[in-house]
């Protein structure tokens, strides 16, 4: 697959990371199958790609608790939805992905 995604727990959150074997196109999207997360858990969304890919990302995740897109110049992750009332839209949890 050209589109690698890698998984990892936390307390609150599942961190998703992807990286891309070489450019892909939104054909690529059709084979694609994210890999399961615990939907009582946020979701954080890594890696460098397309915003198609984050939105296809961000809409297959969507029952989770949140859902967070990581960007390092921030230093954090920017909540993008939440379900839970103390992840609000805006938000952004402080974290230096590198080190998790």
């Amino acid at each position: 697959m050209i589109i690698k995604i890698k998984t990892k727990e936390k307390d609150e959150y599942t961190i998703v990371h992807f990286e891309l074997k070489e450019n892909i196109v939104p054909q690529n999207l059709r084979d694609l199958i994210p890999p399961k997360v615990n939907p009582t858990k946020g979701v954080i969304l890594s890696g460098r790609g397309p915003i198609w890919l984050y939105c296809y990302l961000a809409h297959y995740y969507h029952p989770t608790k949140f859902i967070a897109t990581y960007d390092p110049r921030l230093g954090g992750a920017v909540i993008i939805e939440s379900h839970y009332q103390n992840y609000k839209v805006g938000d952004i949890l402080k974290m230096d992905i590198n080190k998790i």
